[in-house]
């Protein structure tokens, strides 16, 4: 027995090592990365639970044994880039019907608009407008973050726009809209947000999923008229068992 219990203790001892050298080259790979990406002041435990680890340990152990690509860290870090500023082109008119976005451009005569995909807007969304070359007015959430860049760069280039009324036709337009899931994975996890927008009437026309280590990242693309009905529906997404967060992005 005691020949038993030493070998299990050494045994112990260089699993213990080994596991400590794993996680010494993992945390060497993602402080190089960070490095390279002019970001090392992240805290590495506040990035391992963004990236869905308990620890930074925990991210260190997977990376080490390439386990996990540092290419999830990457696109954690890297913001989406706003596109270069372009001289003023003229702006096309849109057709009758054209479009179908529902956005007026105040002072000017019916324009070619086009919903940037960004931050897709949605009525009652505060909106700015942008003149884009021969896409005619791209319609910005006014927080969006692209929309600052863009009017910093270019504010001759930025027009107000408004919502406009609905067709007289009846027919209420739809307006795409991407939601994020951050939960516990588990079986029939997506079944049951799933059930949440039918039942709720919600349009799904896209759904992306991951899952890191148990926790399953999710974005939805729904359709719906107005993004305060959406308020709602998420509040119920909410309560789905190992659901912790939902947002619209």
């Amino acid at each position: 027995m005691r020949g038993q219990r030493a070998r299990a203790k050494v045994r112990a001892w260089f699993n213990a090592k080994a596991l400590n050298e794993t996680i010494v080259r993992g945390r060497e790979a993602v402080e190089k990365l960070l490095q390279r990406e002019g970001r090392t002041a992240v805290k590495l435990d506040e990035l391992a639970a963004q990236l869905g680890f308990r620890n930074a340990e925990a991210l260190f152990e997977v990376v080490g044994k390439d386990e996990y690509s540092l290419r999830h860290i990457e696109q954690l870090l890297r913001p989406a880039e706003p596109p270069a500023p372009e001289p003023m082109p003229a702006v096309k008119r849109s057709r009758a019907g054209e479009g179908g976005s529902g956005v007026l451009v105040l002072g000017v005569e019916s324009l070619l608009t086009q919903l940037a995909r960004c931050c897709r807007p949605a009525p009652p969304d505060a909106i700015g407008g942008y003149v884009t070359r021969g896409k005619g007015v791209a319609v910005h959430r006014a927080d969006c973050s692209n929309f600052r860049q863009l009017a910093a760069q270019a504010p001759e280039r930025v027009i107000p726009v408004a919502w406009g009324r609905p067709p007289a036709d009846g027919r209420t337009p739809l307006y795409p809209i991407d939601v994020s899931v951050l939960a516990q994975d588990r079986q029939g996890l997506l079944r049951d947000i799933s059930e949440v927008f039918a039942k709720e009437r919600v349009n799904v026309t896209g759904v992306n999923t991951r899952s890191v280590r148990g926790t399953a990242f999710m974005t939805f693309t729904v359709e719906v008229s107005d993004a305060a009905r959406l308020s709602q529906v998420l509040a119920i997404v909410a309560r789905v068992p190992g659901v912790q967060t939902v947002r619209r992005k």
